[in-house]
Protein backbone atom coordinates (compact mmCIF):
# COMPACT_ATOMS: atom_id res chain seq x y z
CA UNK A 1 0.00 0.00 0.00
CA UNK A 2 1.20 3.15 -1.08
CA UNK A 3 1.27 6.75 1.57
CA UNK A 4 0.92 10.05 0.24
CA UNK A 5 2.81 12.03 2.78
CA UNK A 6 2.98 15.99 2.18
CA UNK A 7 4.95 18.31 3.53
CA UNK A 8 1.98 21.06 3.46
CA UNK A 9 -2.08 20.48 2.68
CA UNK A 10 -2.84 21.50 -0.74
CA UNK A 11 -5.21 24.04 -0.83
CA UNK A 12 -7.76 25.34 -3.72
CA UNK A 13 -7.79 29.26 -4.67
CA UNK A 14 -10.23 28.24 -7.45
CA UNK A 15 -12.79 25.74 -8.73
CA UNK A 16 -14.66 24.91 -12.37
CA UNK A 17 -16.35 22.35 -13.55
CA UNK A 18 -16.88 21.62 -17.40
CA UNK A 19 -19.35 18.89 -18.66
CA UNK A 20 -16.18 16.47 -18.25
CA UNK A 21 -13.89 17.73 -15.86
CA UNK A 22 -13.79 19.13 -12.54
CA UNK A 23 -10.64 21.72 -12.51
CA UNK A 24 -9.59 23.20 -9.24
CA UNK A 25 -6.44 25.58 -9.44
CA UNK A 26 -4.42 25.28 -6.31
CA UNK A 27 -2.49 28.08 -4.35
CA UNK A 28 0.91 26.32 -4.95
CA UNK A 29 0.07 27.11 -8.58
CA UNK A 30 -0.88 23.34 -9.97
CA UNK A 31 -3.95 22.90 -11.69
CA UNK A 32 -5.76 19.38 -11.07
CA UNK A 33 -7.71 17.99 -13.78
CA UNK A 34 -10.01 15.40 -12.53
CA UNK A 35 -13.09 13.57 -14.41
CA UNK A 36 -16.32 14.13 -13.32
CA UNK A 37 -16.94 10.86 -13.45
CA UNK A 38 -15.18 10.47 -10.38
CA UNK A 39 -18.13 12.15 -8.42
CA UNK A 40 -21.02 10.89 -9.78
CA UNK A 41 -22.89 14.09 -7.84
CA UNK A 42 -21.53 16.68 -10.20
CA UNK A 43 -21.50 14.48 -13.07
CA UNK A 44 -25.15 14.25 -12.98
CA UNK A 45 -25.40 17.92 -11.47
CA UNK A 46 -26.86 20.70 -13.85
CA UNK A 47 -24.20 23.26 -14.96
CA UNK A 48 -25.76 26.20 -12.59
CA UNK A 49 -25.78 23.48 -9.50
CA UNK A 50 -21.76 23.11 -10.20
CA UNK A 51 -20.62 26.31 -10.34
CA UNK A 52 -22.30 27.02 -6.96
CA UNK A 53 -19.26 25.67 -4.79
CA UNK A 54 -17.80 27.32 -1.67
CA UNK A 55 -14.47 26.63 -0.73
CA UNK A 56 -13.80 25.50 3.38
CA UNK A 57 -11.12 25.18 5.24
CA UNK A 58 -9.14 28.08 3.67
CA UNK A 59 -8.98 25.86 0.70
CA UNK A 60 -8.48 22.44 1.82
CA UNK A 61 -12.26 21.11 0.94
CA UNK A 62 -14.83 22.18 -2.00
CA UNK A 63 -18.35 22.16 -1.29
CA UNK A 64 -21.60 21.82 -3.70
CA UNK A 65 -24.36 22.76 -1.32
CA UNK A 66 -26.72 21.97 -3.68
CA UNK A 67 -25.70 18.65 -4.87
CA UNK A 68 -24.72 17.59 -1.09
CA UNK A 69 -21.03 16.82 -2.24
CA UNK A 70 -17.79 17.40 -0.25
CA UNK A 71 -14.42 16.78 -1.48
CA UNK A 72 -11.40 17.45 -0.02
CA UNK A 73 -8.90 19.14 -1.83
CA UNK A 74 -5.85 16.11 -0.56
CA UNK A 75 -7.88 13.38 -1.67
CA UNK A 76 -8.33 15.04 -5.09
CA UNK A 77 -4.09 15.43 -4.94
CA UNK A 78 -3.50 11.77 -4.06
CA UNK A 79 -6.58 10.42 -6.84
CA UNK A 80 -9.51 9.47 -4.54
CA UNK A 81 -12.44 8.89 -6.68
CA UNK A 82 -16.07 9.29 -4.48
CA UNK A 83 -16.57 6.36 -2.34
CA UNK A 84 -20.30 6.52 -2.72
CA UNK A 85 -22.41 3.26 -2.93
CA UNK A 86 -24.39 2.88 -6.36
CA UNK A 87 -27.16 2.14 -3.84
CA UNK A 88 -26.68 5.90 -2.03
CA UNK A 89 -25.73 7.10 -5.16
CA UNK A 90 -29.89 6.22 -6.16
CA UNK A 91 -30.99 7.47 -3.52
CA UNK A 92 -30.00 10.78 -3.77
CA UNK A 93 -30.56 10.92 -7.38
CA UNK A 94 -34.79 10.45 -5.89
CA UNK A 95 -34.17 12.87 -3.55
CA UNK A 96 -32.69 15.73 -6.44
CA UNK A 97 -35.45 14.61 -8.66
CA UNK A 98 -37.84 15.47 -6.09
CA UNK A 99 -36.56 18.66 -5.39
CA UNK A 100 -35.87 20.09 -9.54
CA UNK A 101 -39.28 21.22 -11.67
CA UNK A 102 -37.90 19.17 -14.06
CA UNK A 103 -37.20 15.67 -13.01
CA UNK A 104 -35.45 14.82 -15.97
CA UNK A 105 -32.67 17.50 -16.67
CA UNK A 106 -29.64 16.14 -18.68
CA UNK A 107 -27.26 14.31 -18.13
CA UNK A 108 -29.84 12.37 -15.88
CA UNK A 109 -29.57 9.71 -18.50
CA UNK A 110 -25.61 9.11 -18.23
CA UNK A 111 -25.03 5.46 -16.95
CA UNK A 112 -23.08 4.84 -13.87
CA UNK A 113 -19.21 4.51 -14.06
CA UNK A 114 -18.56 0.61 -13.21
CA UNK A 115 -16.80 2.06 -10.56
CA UNK A 116 -20.71 2.29 -8.56
CA UNK A 117 -22.10 -0.65 -10.10
CA UNK A 118 -22.63 -3.30 -7.49
CA UNK A 119 -21.76 -1.57 -4.61
CA UNK A 120 -24.46 -1.11 -1.46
Amino acid sequence: MTTLIVEKEPEAKRVECTEEHLIVHLVDGRTLLVPLEWYPRLLYGTPEERAHHELHGGGYAIHWPDLDEDIGVEGLVAGRRSGESARSFERWKQEMQQRRKDPTPRPWGKPLSSSLEGED
